[in-house]
């Protein structure tokens, strides 16, 4: 298998991490979905990764807590997610580091643009924790914000459905799934492949995003090799 792409941006869910439990970690789920990650690493294409924080907190399901603080305790959460990750990949012998946007000297580097892509010219994955370092934005749109600012040529979202739908298939049998679309039909359609601040983002800075399910983990090799899984979207069609 060649590799398509030469450097990635993987957006994996904090749910992806929980495996069965539905809530927190399940280390053996985390190994599995790192496997492939080695794979693609092997083959020299150069990784970072943004880890979401829902297993753990949703800071807009929070209720009356303030907004800023919530989303703070998500940043939180997120680097957790990403101190998994990172250890379940050095488990695998591959070279990583986190960074954080929000400085936590003792236990990640802080996130330093230039650093990171040193990091990935040097073929260590970088994992991205805390999201923008903000309040009021997604870890979507801390992937794309990422992605535009390592030069990465794809966001590869790992998510718990194979693709992009026009409405909900689990509520609805008769959903048809999507192989590509442009970002106006994402955005103009409201369909729910990342917050419009993301799809926004990416489409200003031409970043095709690939929407598949990380149920099969192998599905990020395969993603990364160019095989027709999930949802491309993308600027032109």
């Amino acid at each position: 298998m060649q590799p398509k792409y030469k450097r990635i941006l993987l957006k994996l869910s904090g749910e992806s991490l929980a495996g069965g439990q539905q809530h927190g970690i399940d280390f053996d789920t985390v190994l599995k979905i790192c496997q492939p990650i080695k794979a693609c690493s092997d083959m020299g294409v150069e990784i970072g990764i943004v880890v979401g924080g829902g297993n753990f907190w949703r800071g807009r399901s929070s209720g009356k807590m303030d907004r800023t603080r919530a989303d703070h305790m998500g940043m939180l959460a997120t680097t957790i997610n990403a101190l998994g990750v990172a250890d379940a990949l050095e488990q695998l012998g591959v070279p990583v580091r986190v960074q954080t946007a929000i400085a936590m000297q003792q236990i990640a580097e802080p996130y330093i643009r230039n650093r990171a892509v040193r990091h990935l010219e040097k073929g260590r994955v970088v994992v991205f924790g805390c999201g923008t370092g903000n309040p009021f934005f997604s870890t979507d749109t801390a992937a794309a914000l990422r992605a535009a600012e390592i030069d990465a040529d794809v966001i590869l979202k790992a998510t718990m459905v194979d693709g992009v739908y026009d409405c909900d298939p689990k509520k609805n049998a008769n959903a048809v799934k999507f192989d590509s679309l442009s970002f106006m039909d994402v955005l103009n359609k409201n369909l729910q492949v990342m917050d419009s601040t993301a799809a926004t983002l990416c489409r200003d800075n031409n970043i095709p995003i690939l929407v598949f399910n990380i149920d099969h983990p192998e599905n990020i090799l395969k993603a990364v090799c160019g095989e027709p899984i999930g949802t491309i979207v993308k600027e032109e069609l």
